[in-house]
């Protein structure tokens, strides 16, 4: 997007850190809940978001849209869903005629985050959308615009800005509990062999790859537990099946470089397992680890300091601030320029790895 420069990021760094400001909990509870209508029902709807929404205190699983009708009766049946509130991906549109709708939920591969983020907004309908956000940045910004211009609040799914422990770590790094960082080290992966060429997080055009899949880790954690903003950076990839990643990324190593601090080394791969993040210096250190599980996500300091895992599911709290945003009419925590810079990021990491270039953000 011309002229999207760092100033602009700085700005919209600004305007983040002042809503999550926000406590959970800063106005008058409501007694309304949020309608939710969840889009796509793949493994990550089925097994966490359905089941995260039943505990829920300001939001109800509603309704669904797909495009696999075989999956209707079993939604139908767990979660009393009724039949005016399913719809398929051609005929979302309706949606805004249900006022017991509220929010769509988009959770389809990230290839089509743009196509029904703005189908959801243009039916009047708020949008929370699971990262990364969108392909590239133009994507982003269309998808920010057609949400102001509708009135609706957008909500990236960062789920781990939402996570207790991991905004505990993000207030004590703040501290500088041993002084100043001497070495900064973010990444997620896992080990696996690739997929069919025909599956989604095989196909560039989808979304598919290290980058996209796991690097938004790494990256929005970098970002997120220093509090500031990258000003360049470098990066490779690294290949170990070639037959199979024809398209994608299979491992990337990035190096974030800030103003004020050490330079972030990052990884993440779908062929090699790490979960971490880790601050260290002379007087001590501090990591999360693991720091991207769906679970059991935990730190501990060289002190002997630990912090234990959250024994609730991660979803349920990051769905009940976003509704209270939208209840109260607050600021989100984790808007649509939040995913929008992480995108910018993705892309100038990209175009290091194919320069062999340190590339100014």
């Amino acid at each position: 997007m011309a002229g999207f420069n760092r100033r602009q990021f700085i700005q919209l760094s600004a305007g983040t850190a002042l809503s999550s400001a926000f406590s959970r909990f800063s106005l008058a509870q409501p007694n309304k809940k949020v309608g939710v209508a969840l889009l796509g029902l793949g493994n990550y709807s089925e097994n966490l978001l359905a089941p995260a929404l039943q505990h829920t205190k300001y939001c109800e699983l509603r309704g669904i849209v797909t495009g696999s009708p075989h999956k209707i009766p079993r939604w139908q049946q767990k979660y009393d869903i009724k039949d005016s509130n399913i719809y398929s991906y051609d005929n979302l549109h309706q949606i805004a005629n249900n006022p017991e709708i509220d929010v769509v939920y988009v959770v389809v591969p990230t290839g089509l985050h743009m196509r029904y983020s703005l189908a959801a907004a243009n039916a009047g309908k708020h949008v929370w959308c699971e990262k990364p956000m969108a392909m590239d940045v133009g994507q982003c910004a269309r998808m920010i615009e057609t949400c102001n211009k509708n009135k609706v609040k957008l909500c990236i799914g960062y789920r781990m800005q939402h996570e207790p422990v991991t905004q505990a770590i993000r207030a004590y790094h703040q501290s500088k509990p041993f002084g100043d960082i001497q070495r900064f080290i973010s990444e997620a992966g896992y080990a696996g062999n690739g997929a069919p060429a025909d599956y989604w997080r095989m196909q560039k055009a989808m979304g598919g790859g290290a980058m996209y899949d796991m690097g938004v880790y790494p990256l929005n954690g970098a970002r997120y537990i220093s509090g500031q903003e990258p000003v360049a950076v470098t990066a490779h990839h690294e290949k170990s099946h070639p037959d199979i990643f024809k398209e994608v990324d299979e491992t990337t190593y990035f190096t974030l470089e800030f103003t004020d601090g050490p330079q972030a080394e990052c990884a993440t791969s779908v062929v090699k397992g790490f979960n971490q993040l880790q601050m260290s210096n002379r007087k001590g250190w501090y990591r999360i680890a693991p720091m991207q599980s769906y679970t059991g996500v935990k730190a501990e300091n060289s002190l002997g300091k630990k912090w234990p895992a959250f024994a609730g599911m991660q979803q349920t709290r990051q769905m009940d601030d976003d509704a209270l945003a939208i209840l109260n009419n607050t600021k989100v925590m984790v808007p649509g320029e939040e995913g929008m810079r992480d995108i910018h990021i993705i892309e100038k990491i990209f175009e290091a790895a194919k320069s062999g270039k340190r590339m100014l953000i």
